[in-house]
């Protein structure tokens, strides 16, 4: 009679070792495979349809795969790739999937082999390594203050985008707003904070050609009192607050029981007095414009009208602080505590016009902000969508050679220089990692070699003639022109990387690609789900005790 052994049922699903390993690199590959031909110019548009019957039609790698609905946990942690690039350089979302699917790609046949995940990661980590000295070698530094060249960067990193075809439009709007809001903070540093301090305000109408980038902000909203309020006012004062200007509620519900008629005046008339207190103290600085970002009472507007100030009640925080780095005002908190350094007197001009059924306040013409608005107009919904997307990315772009300017040549000759530099290296490597290391060196070559599909030239003989130039250090500039598919230096095709993009994109896909290597385990304890109708689940998992041939004996819960 052998020992018995306890089998545990219906509580957990478990797979492991290489089968894990392929399922994963299965998954990785079929999202890569999804994007795949969005990469560059010739890049196709997917059509997306949402839970909500919407529709999404675009090329933004991350767009695309934030509306996938997928059941795989590998093929989920590679869209949170994309995800991550996107947020850290808005950039390069479709170049980190294809390459992360591509690193895993070439691993299986080492997996296959029975190679340890483990030596294969140390090979990429160091591949890693060499990558990123070799894109500092080829870097070159730009001068951010040359307009041309830096649209000329930022057109090309765009140029696979939509909106490539109305030609400098979104990169000039990109720049404008981008150098608007950027800080210099001492030592060579900058801040450039382009999801606070930049609004895209879309507004359906007019043409692609009217969109343009404000001195200043704009918002949805009118004055509180439009026909006792001016809504054009030359150089205002302008008083921000995230006050109430309202008459104080008491903080628990308070109930006041009166007795006679009089007691009811005499509240009303302390009611009054306070407003007109408030009013007062904010009036002493003779403002043109108050804004706050709670309510604003009927009394408070009406003191505030007599005294011709224009009011504007209930703004976004988010906004309130734009108009507060626009204009050189401060936001306050009490009224009593207001300062002259804190009325704003940046602005050249504030107006409220109408577009389309809406009307939109603009606080224009600032002597330095350090905040704007993008004012997106085109024909439908659907575009102005794909329009902002592109401009995100336009900017990110910008953004990055600000803080970082430094440059590589784009069309995939920043990966077939890497590529190369590492097949050279490999010869030095000893040991089992080498083939490893390899591998990494051609999984790079994905990118030019996904160029070369898109535009529909024969790929093997174009990736051979890359190959050949390539393989002498004098051609590292020359690469797949997106939009023909022939080989040309992109010095002269003026095709630009951001710096901080391609290393981010690297980084990120290979320790990634390692990230999943080292999966080894999927354990799920998912319960199934019940019938209809059924009793409550189990607690606890059943246990069986297997004995010998004469039977099982059921252990109780």
């Amino acid at each position: 009679m052998h020992a018995p052994v306890l089998v545990l049922k219906d509580s957990l699903k478990r797979e492991s070792g290489a089968k894990v390993h392929r399922a994963n690199i299965q998954a990785s590959k079929a999202v890569a495979d999804i994007i795949r031909t969005t990469l560059g110019p010739r890049s196709m548009l997917k059509m997306l349809l949402d839970a909500a019957g919407g529709i999404v039609v675009t090329n933004d790698g991350n767009a695309i795969l934030r509306e996938l609905d997928l059941a795989h946990p590998a093929a989920k942690s590679m869209i949170e790739l994309s995800r991550t690039q996107d947020e850290e350089v808005g950039d390069g979302t479709t170049s980190v999937i294809i390459l992360a699917g591509e690193l895993l790609h070439v691993a299986e046949a080492f997996i296959d082999k029975h190679y340890h995940p483990t030596v294969i990661c140390r090979a990429y980590t160091k591949a890693l390594e060499d990558s990123i000295a070799v894109l500092d070698k080829i870097a070159i530094p730009i001068d951010v203050n040359n307009r041309a060249s830096m649209l000329g960067l930022v057109k090309s990193c765009i140029g696979t985008k939509f909106t490539s075809q109305f030609g400098n439009l979104i990169a000039d709007l990109a720049i404008d707003a981008t150098t608007t809001v950027g800080v210099d903070l001492g030592q060579g540093l900058r801040e450039v904070d382009i999801k606070k301090y930049i609004k895209v305000e879309k507004i359906p109408g007019g043409q692609l050609e009217d969109s343009r980038v404000l001195r200043g902000v704009m918002f949805n909203k009118d004055v509180v009192a439009p026909g006792k309020m001016r809504r054009r006012i030359l150089n205002p004062r302008i008083i921000l607050l995230d006050c109430p200007l309202e008459y104080k509620k008491g903080e628990n519900q308070t109930n006041a029981e009166l007795v006679r008629e009089e007691d009811w005046a005499i509240l009303l008339k302390m009611e009054e007095e306070y407003i007109e207190n408030i009013c007062v103290q904010i009036l002493k600085f003779k403002p043109d414009l108050v804004i706050t970002e709670k309510g604003l009472s009927d009394l408070a507007c009406h003191y505030l009208s007599k005294a011709g100030v224009s009011a504007i009640r209930r703004l976004r925080k988010t906004d309130n602080n734009r108009i507060a780095r626009a204009c050189g005002a401060v936001v306050v908190n009490r009224p009593d505590e207001l300062q002259e350094s804190d009325v704003g007197t940046g602005a050249g001009l504030f107006e409220v016009k109408k577009i389309g059924d809406e009307f939109f306040t603009f606080i224009v013409d600032c002597k330095d902000p350090k905040a704007c608005s993008v004012l997106l107009r085109g024909a439908s919904k659907d575009l102005l969508n794909e329009v902002e997307r592109n401009l995100q990315d336009a900017m990110s772009v910008a953004r990055n050679i600000l803080k970082n300017p430094k440059l590589l040549p784009g069309g995939g000759a920043t990966e077939l220089t890497v590529s190369a530099s590492l097949k050279q290296k490999s010869s030095s490597i000893e040991g089992v990692e080498k083939w490893p290391y390899e591998a990494a060196a051609v999984a790079f070559e994905a990118i030019p070699r996904t160029l070369a599909q898109n535009c529909g030239v024969n790929v093997i003989r174009t990736m051979t003639a890359l190959q050949g130039k390539h393989a002498s250090e004098e051609n590292a500039w020359v690469g797949i022109d997106g939009n023909t598919g022939a080989i040309v230096d992109m010095r002269e095709q003026q095709i630009w990387d951001s710096f901080n993009v391609k290393a981010q994109t690297f980084k990120t896909a290979i320790e990634a690609a390692c990230m999943i290597l080292r999966i080894d385990d999927i354990v799920s304890g998912i319960k199934k789900k019940q019938a209809p109708g059924a009793g409550p689940a189990p607690s606890k998992p059943k246990i069986e005790e297997e004995g010998d041939a004469d039977g099982e004996q059921i252990l109780p819960d």
